[in-house]
This record gives structure tokens, sequence and C-alpha cells, in this order.
């Protein structure tokens, strides 16, 4: 497949939330922005105007598990995100181990402020290196794809 697909990822957490928009003919990603959450609450209309803005063909959350692979608190928050996403947006929700993305996303930048877009960053392009075939060959996908659907 050469035509390429838009992902957003999202690092998700209880304050903040990091994004990122990356594509899948290079498998790189773009750190986009650090959206705050109120008292547990996503900015739904932040969210909603990036994917209106990128017009994305599926979404990548960072699934946040102890280094162990055991779950954590922050696993079952990130998993109810997955299914907000999933039911108010209608696309393809995919998790990504995000295990040692903070310590990535340190190591790529010297800003705090843009720490969590970071680490989306590096959370959409380790997950686009592993999936990139079953993105391109998944149904919905093609279909979105083909019909270009308009959120």
């Amino acid at each position: 497949m050469t035509k390429s697909l838009t992902l957003l990822c999202f690092d998700y957490g209880r304050k903040r939330i990091g994004v990122a928009v990356g594509q899948t003919l290079t498998a790189t990603a773009t750190p986009l922005a650090t959206l705050t959450a109120v008292k547990n609450i996503p900015d739904w209309e932040a969210i909603s105007g990036l994917l209106k803005q990128w017009n994305p063909c599926a979404l990548v959350v960072g699934y946040p598990l102890n280094m162990d692979g055991t779950s954590q608190s922050m696993t079952h928050a990130a998993v109810h995100f997955m299914n907000q996403l999933r039911h108010r947006f209608r696309l393809p929700v995919y998790q990504a181990d995000e295990r040692l993305s903070s310590y990535e996303a340190q190591s790529r930048t010297r800003s705090l402020k843009n720490i969590d877009a970071v680490a989306a960053q590096a959370i959409l392009e380790t997950w686009l290196s592993a999936n990139l075939v079953s993105i391109e060959n998944n149904a919905t996908i093609r279909q979105q794809l083909a019909g270009k659907r308009k959120l």
C-alpha cells in the first residue's frame, strides 16, 4: 500500500494528555499538543478539533503497565479513555504498550513542557513499527480510506 494513513496517538493522563500525529508511509510521528484534563475529564472539544483537523483513520492510546507487565491504577483509566474515544468518534482504537515512553521522551526533548506530546510520539512510532502490516490490512480502515469519512 503506497497511500499514507494518518493516525492520532494519545498518552493519557489524569491531568495532561499528550497527542501526536503519525502516518504509515514512513512510520513516523510528530508531537502535536498537550491537552489539559480537569478533574480527570479530558478536553473532548479539543480532541474533537484535532480529529476534525487531521481526519485520522484510527487512534492509538498508550496502555500503561508496570515493568513486569501487570496492570496499575492508570491502566484502567486508559482503558476507560479508549472506550470513550471509540464510542464518541466511531474510529478503531488500538492500545500500545507505553512502558518506558516517558524515559524515551526525556531523551528526545529537554523541555518538560512538551514531554507528554513527545511521549505520544514515541508510543505511536513504536506501535507503527510493530503493527504497520496489520493496520494496512484492516478492512475497517481500508473502507474509511476509500470513503475518507469526515468527523
